[in-house]
């Protein structure tokens, strides 16, 4: 059952930032941002695979360690520290920001890049706001040391944390 809910909120929340609502603003447009070099367009490919990619793994991750899935109504029951959480405390929006950039050089979208900015601003003012303090009330001592640890967005070296 816990893996049905973790497919179902990752196409739910990540699928409808990373996928619908760029898909709504790309193909309502009648402008292109940047100029049509199509070379340029191609570097965007990397990112969406890349973003992509970190966002499974971190799913797989709240899915198999935490207990999990990444919706704030179902949280994981243990504090992930393993795998991209090793470096930056916020991949999963790290990821959507890079699929969503990767997105907006592909299709060369100001609107998608606008999205991205938003999106940045309130992952951010939720992480501070909500997520990090009932983080601390969860896991008490052991987040606090993560977050002496590890970033909240921009990824570092492995620290002391141990996985678990």
């Amino acid at each position: 059952m816990l893996l049905l809910r973790s497919i179902f909120f990752a196409l739910l929340l990540p699928g409808s930032v990373t996928v619908l609502i760029p898909y709504l603003l790309i193909s309502s447009r009648a402008e292109s941002g940047f100029a049509p070099q199509e070379p340029f367009h191609y570097l965007g490919l990397p990112l969406i695979a890349i973003g992509a990619s970190g966002l499974l793994w971190c799913i797989w991750d709240f899915f198999s360690t935490g207990r999990g899935t990444l919706a704030f109504v179902d949280p994981p029951k243990y504090l992930v520290v393993r795998g991209l959480y090793r470096y930056v405390r916020n991949p999963m929006y790290v990821s959507a920001m890079t699929i969503m950039i990767g997105e907006a050089i592909f299709f060369r979208s100001v609107a998608v890049l606008a999205e991205a900015g938003i999106f940045f601003v309130g992952a951010h003012l939720f992480v501070t706001l909500y997520e990090e303090p009932v983080l601390r009330r969860m896991f008490g001592g052991a987040y606090e040391r993560y977050t002496q640890a590890v970033g909240r967005w921009v990824p570092r070296l492995p620290g002391p944390m141990s996985e678990g």
